[in-house]
């Protein structure tokens, strides 16, 4: 897929992810860890089809991702929980906003010294950046949600199962 494109799609989804967190929505786990999952294994299928990478390549493709997934779960301790209807719900707050805007910043100057310092660019998928730091965001938001004790809210019934189409 065109590398624009791909970019162009990814933010797409990630806006979009935003805009409902901002307005808060349920907490449920599908949800909640499906996404990144999704995007994290997308980034590793892409990074494991590249050739040529080197020791090096691969180390600072780990720490940026170890990276990620610490302002992930920085990004997810500021989101505020709580209580509605009986279930758990999320909403982005400002400083979840800031933490974004600093965690890009962090990132953009990770990925510029790890090309000063050999990385190749191929070495570094967008989709296992983005996917790595939901990742991290959705498992401090699943540890805090687990421990207010609010249950988490069911899964929605997908089109097909209202209807009967499947099981």
């Amino acid at each position: 897929m065109n590398g624009w494109l791909l970019a162009t799609l990814l933010t797409g989804v990630a806006v979009i992810v935003v805009i409902k967190r901002l307005r808060g929505e349920p907490v449920n786990a599908r949800d909640l860890f499906a996404p990144p999952v999704i995007l994290t294994a997308l980034g590793l299928t892409s990074l494991a089809k590249t050739d040529h990478l080197t020791g090096p390549d691969l180390a600072w493709a780990g720490t940026g991702a170890a990276l990620g997934c610490a302002l992930g779960v920085l990004r997810g301790a500021t989101i505020q929980l709580s209580e509605r209807g009986g279930t758990l719900w999320q909403r982005y707050t400002g400083r979840t906003f800031v933490i974004a805007a600093a965690s890009l910043l962090i990132m953009a100057a990770f990925g510029l010294l790890a090309e000063k310092m050999g990385m190749h660019a191929h070495a570094r998928p967008l989709q296992l950046s983005i996917g790595i730091s939901f990742l991290g965001e959705a498992l401090a938001v699943g540890r805090r949600g687990m421990a207010t004790g609010i249950p988490f809210a069911p899964e929605r019934s997908r089109p097909w199962q209202r209807q009967g189409w499947m099981g």
